[in-house]
């Protein structure tokens, strides 16, 4: 099983939180937090393929390469970024539909 097929559920399972807490915000008529989420992710990619490239590059981690795409930041494959992007976008989506249930009608 390569690692892009072992990233896919994760994505996948981000996504649809994603969609829900989106239609959970346009029905409060609120806007996603577009500008935080985005330098969120940029931050976050940079930690992750700075920490990524280090474990890599000191054999700390090693990847197979026939499971990998061949693709890579640094010396650390691209799959390795998936989860930074899944949680990234999954915890403001898992906090929108959490924060619900204690909402009032009207309320912030």
């Amino acid at each position: 099983m390569t690692y892009a097929l072992v990233n896919t559920p994760f994505l996948l399972l981000a996504a649809v939180v994603v969609v829900l807490a989106e239609r959970s915000r346009r029905r409060d008529g609120r806007r996603h937090p577009v500008r935080a989420t985005a330098v969120t992710l940029v931050v976050l990619v940079l930690l992750t393929a700075v920490f990524d490239n280090v474990l890599v590059g000191l054999s700390i981690v090693a990847y197979d390469p026939t499971l990998i795409s061949g693709l890579r930041v640094g010396v650390a494959p691209v799959e390795d970024f998936a989860y930074t992007v899944a949680a990234v976008a999954l915890l403001p989506a898992v906090w929108e539909l959490a924060g619900r249930r204690g909402r009032q009608p009207g309320g912030s």
